[in-house]
């Protein structure tokens, strides 16, 4: 048994059992794929898929506990050659961060700012999309590290620790009605045309839960990923605005009034999420040291053993996600362990 035939093996999977696309995503031919394939069952003397005339229709449960088993033996060779560049003192490598736009634009930066200093052999590359997306890249080893916010259940395979918590925020123009409502309440909101997140009001966002919980359908008109596309849509007056309180900048958001609607809508918790089979290298404990305040090598050790014994979401003893407000509140990070300065 070769490590490649594993690879050609998980790659058909991954390409929905098309073994032209997997052979494609490998840069090699499909009969050599389909070869490698045909020796690894003869090996192994199973079956591994099922098979309609040349095509493969599914795996079969020998094939199923084959790939489970061909995951974890590649991600463990993965591992070995990170340890053994680590070991060798090699100080340049890539880390890859899939984030939505948000946390990319307006939490990040300056945190990234901070590790490059201190790796400055590390190159940073930033993946973009919902949280779904950015999940399932983490998951096909597609980037290192997952920043999202939502509920856990969307990183249950992964090993995922608290940043910090947030607030959504309305935001108007200046002359809009809202303006002198003092704490608009959600039948103030939906008599109005909303502009939001993608995917904010779908039946699993706790956005969309708070407005059918009391039975009141909100007019969304418009969504996007980038809040600065819904800022400038809000602008246009084509609808009020609900987004994260920290894509909202007083000073450079000008053309719009923030209103405070804090108790109206659930708190939110941004995480980082990573696999829970991943060899942390020195420069990623030092990036997870950036961004989840109060964590220590050893905390984060302590937080892998957790979640491998069955614990979904890990939180450090003592320490609460820290929370931002910039509009209402410190423009500083808080937290229980105090300010939270890079």
């Amino acid at each position: 048994m070769k490590l490649q035939q594993l690879k050609y093996l998980i790659a058909t999977v991954d390409n929905g059992l098309n073994i032209t696309a997997a052979a494609q995503a490998l840069f090699t031919s499909q009969p050599g794929v389909s070869k490698q394939i045909r020796l690894l069952e003869d090996e192994l003397s199973l079956q591994l898929f099922v098979r309609k005339g040349k095509s493969l229709t599914a795996l079969t449960d020998a094939g199923q506990q084959v790939v489970k088993r061909a995951r974890r033996i590649l991600s463990e060779a993965d591992n070995i050659k990170s340890l053994s560049s680590e070991l060798a003192g090699e100080q340049q490598a890539e880390l890859v961060i899939a984030t939505t736009p948000t946390q990319a634009r307006y939490v990040l930066p300056d945190m990234l700012e901070s590790f490059q200093r201190q790796y400055p052999g590390i190159t940073l590359r930033l993946h973009q999309g919902t949280s779904e997306q950015i999940a399932e890249q983490v998951l096909d080893r597609e980037a290192d590290f997952a920043i999202a916010s939502g509920q856990s259940e969307l990183f249950e395979d992964l090993v995922t620790l608290p940043i910090y918590s947030w607030e959504r925020i309305i935001l108007v123009p200046p002359d809009h009605p809202l303006v002198g409502v003092k704490n608009p309440g959600l039948k103030d909101i939906v008599r109005y045309p909303i502009i939001s997140y993608t995917y904010s009001f779908t039946e699993e966002s706790s956005l969309g839960q708070v407005f059918s919980a009391v039975g009141v359908e909100p007019n969304v008109v418009f969504t996007a990923q980038d809040p600065d596309i819904i800022k400038t849509y809000v602008r246009k007056g084509m609808g009020i605005g609900i987004l994260a309180c920290m894509a909202h900048d007083e000073e450079l958001d000008t053309g719009l009034v923030a209103i405070n609607a804090s108790g109206l809508f659930p708190v939110l918790t941004t995480w980082v999420g990573f696999r829970r089979d991943r060899f942390l290298s020195e420069y990623m404990y030092g990036f997870l040291e950036k961004v989840v305040p109060g964590s220590t090598r050893s905390g984060i050790d302590q937080a892998i053993h957790g979640v491998a014994e069955g614990e979904n979401i890990v939180r450090f003893p003592n320490l609460e996600p820290v929370h931002k407000h910039p509009t209402f509140g410190s423009k500083k990070f808080k937290s229980c362990c105090g300010d939270f300065n890079l």
